[in-house]
């Protein structure tokens, strides 16, 4: 893995699948570890951003179509994705990325328990990424408390610890109304989207409800028992969302 300032890349640049990974709020291109291995061994190499305001990169414009826009140099040059994974935050982002999709083949983009419609709950939510930031939890605090691996607890950690109170304050004052459901209906014809929502009983932030019904190319799966971080606590979801063979977890 390479890692800097913006982004982290597992794999080989002349891999015949490329896929590009959006983070979550107070996370970083780290916490993409697990399941960028696991595409790797499928063939891809894996390109994950860190978004404005994470892993020290620092911003002032926190709107998601700011964050989507600082993305567009992944996307020069003719490069282009077969697959988008946007993790909460980065789901959203990833949403206001679609009409850089590459349009000559099918793209799968995957949105793991994204933020569509909060507006009603969104002062709980900054409540609590405020105290995650400013009260990080240690490794062992976070296996006890979720179950995650021990590497992936020492991921988030580093992403909550290279983050801070600007960047969540940022987040949801710049972000209002709290809406992005509306972005569903821009998908398109060569757009291929899945939505992976969490269990409402474990803290899921997308609610079926919240995601159109009547769109073509859009499914969701609701994944019973499993928490908002998906991706660490499901990564065999998301590569059955791709259609590939299950990789041994």
């Amino acid at each position: 893995m390479y890692a800097s300032n913006s982004a982290s890349q597992w794999g080989s640049p002349s891999a015949p699948k490329k896929a590009l990974l959006i983070h979550g709020l107070t996370a970083c291109s780290s916490s993409w570890e697990g399941i960028a291995q696991l595409l790797v061994a499928e063939g891809f190499f894996v390109v994950a951003p860190n978004l404005l305001g994470h892993a020290w990169r620092r911003g002032t414009d926190y709107r998601v179509s700011t964050l989507a826009e600082d993305l567009l140099p992944y996307f020069v040059k003719d490069i282009s994705y077969d697959m988008v994974v946007g993790h909460s935050l980065g789901g959203t982002v990833a949403l206001s990325l679609l009409q850089f999709l590459p349009k000559t083949k099918e793209v799968t983009v995957i949105l793991l328990d994204p933020p569509l419609e909060i507006e009603g709950t969104t002062k709980m939510y900054k409540s609590w990424f405020l105290n995650e930031v400013a009260n990080v939890k240690t490794a062992e605090e976070l296996a006890d408390d979720l179950g995650w691996s021990r590497r992936d607890c020492v991921l988030h950690i580093l992403g909550v610890s290279m983050c801070d109170c600007t960047t969540v304050e940022g987040v949801f004052l710049h972000n209002r109304p709290w809406s992005f459901g509306s972005l569903f209906k821009d998908i398109p014809p060569h757009v291929k989207i899945t939505v992976l929502a969490s269990d409402p009983k474990a803290g899921a932030v997308c609610l079926p409800e919240h995601v159109p019904s009547d769109v073509k190319r859009l499914n969701v799966r609701v994944l019973p028992g499993i928490g908002h971080c998906i991706h660490y606590e499901r990564p065999d979801a998301i590569i059955d969302a791709i259609q590939l063979p299950r990789a041994k977890l």
